[in-house]
């Protein structure tokens, strides 16, 4: 499809096939002996190693195309890894590029758009699901247009936050103790402060219509609450260590720059449409519904499911793509980082792993 979608008299494309060779791991002679390597170094023009001239390279855009899921990743970074070890000053020269697919294509009525990523698509998102919405708090002010995009995009930094801290605890929760300042410094000092603040945090909870909840506090100064949920009762134990921590502390910064409008009942309205509001969380979710409705959202898992006529519009045209230039900065943090995560020795990869894992956002399995 890219083939017949490019313009033939100043665009060349070389297709791979799978995953190419490791280069970190491997000898040179087996580098050399790789048939999809021995492929691109002709392309190229420029040789390898002793026979290596820069000034023989037949193309000053070399952009790699691979999918936008998790194989595509992995290729991505073996010939980031070729290039790095064995073709460093094409890389210097900045010639080499990453070409930026679409990930999503969006459509409303005969409108159609695409979508660089999840956060392009949120984006979006809000923007639509904000226009004509406002904001109706404690039924007397109304937020709308510029003030309630304001409000949104702070309620969108709590949010991340909030999800951050929900690892091991439920997102309303978490998000509850945050807006009646439980995570403030200082606000779970001692026994009586927790449970005070344990009982409006299960008092909001309840609000919600999901469930009953409980609250008691330990002589350790921890908070056990319990959620009620028809038949079945679940334990959730708050550990102080999570009030101090520094994430928890930036969340309440946030929260205290939107002020106390969500001590109110609040309402977001559209035409006919009323939903609840409870929390900056609740805020977002209630935005992105709205930008989902009428909206058709589609997700490519690859380039080849793009017709020709797609792939120029989206990622060939020179006048609307979209590149990432790769470029080495700092190149002792780059060896580093191709040595630990591509080499041969174990160890250091599966620390790299465990010390990062939680910070994934969007696992692709």
């Amino acid at each position: 499809s890219a083939k017949q979608g490019r313009d033939r008299a100043t665009q060349a494309i070389l297709p791979l096939r799978g995953k190419i060779l490791n280069v970190e791991r491997a000898r040179l002679d087996k580098v050399l002996s790789s048939q999809e390597i021995g492929t691109l170094i002709t392309a190229l023009g420029t040789g390898i190693r002793d026979d290596f001239d820069i000034a023989k390279l037949r193309y000053h855009k070399i952009i790699i195309m691979t999918d936008a899921d998790v194989d595509g990743s992995h290729i991505r970074t073996l010939l980031l890894t070729f290039f790095y070890r064995h073709l460093p000053q094409v890389v210097e020269g900045g010639f080499l590029y990453i070409a930026q697919p679409p990930l999503y294509k969006v459509k409303r009525g005969q409108k159609e758009r695409y979508l660089k990523d999840d956060e392009a698509l949120e984006n979006h998102l809000i923007a639509t699901g904000i226009d004509d919405s406002t904001l109706v708090i404690n039924e007397e002010r109304r937020l709308e247009g510029e003030e309630l995009t304001g409000l949104v995009e702070h309620a969108r930094t709590a949010r991340s936050m909030v999800l951050s801290l929900s690892r091991r605890h439920p997102v309303e929760m978490v998000e509850a103790l945050a807006l009646t300042g439980a995570f403030a410094e200082g606000a779970m000092s001692d026994e009586t402060a927790a449970l005070t603040l344990g009982q409006e945090v299960a008092r909001r909870l309840g609000e919600r219509g999901q469930g009953g909840w409980q609250v008691h506090a330990t002589d350790e100064g921890e908070l056990i609450f319990h959620h009620q949920l028809g038949e079945r009762r679940v334990r959730h134990r708050l550990e102080p260590a999570l009030a101090r921590a520094p994430e928890a502390r930036r969340l309440a910064e946030a929260l205290a720059r939107m002020g106390d409008i969500f001590d109110a009942s609040c309402t977001l309205e559209r035409k006919d449409q009323q939903m609840r509001v409870d929390g900056p969380v609740s805020l977002v979710e209630s935005v992105l519904q709205l930008g989902r409705k009428g909206l058709s959202i589609q997700r490519y898992k690859g380039l080849g499911e793009m017709n020709p006529g797609q792939l120029w519009e989206t990622t060939l045209d020179p006048e609307i793509r979209s590149l990432i230039q790769v470029r080495i900065d700092h190149a002792d943090e780059a060896d580093d980082i191709f040595t630990t995560l591509m080499g041969d020795v174990v160890e250091p990869r599966r620390e790299f792993i465990q010390d990062n894992a939680l910070k994934v956002v969007n696992l692709d399995i």
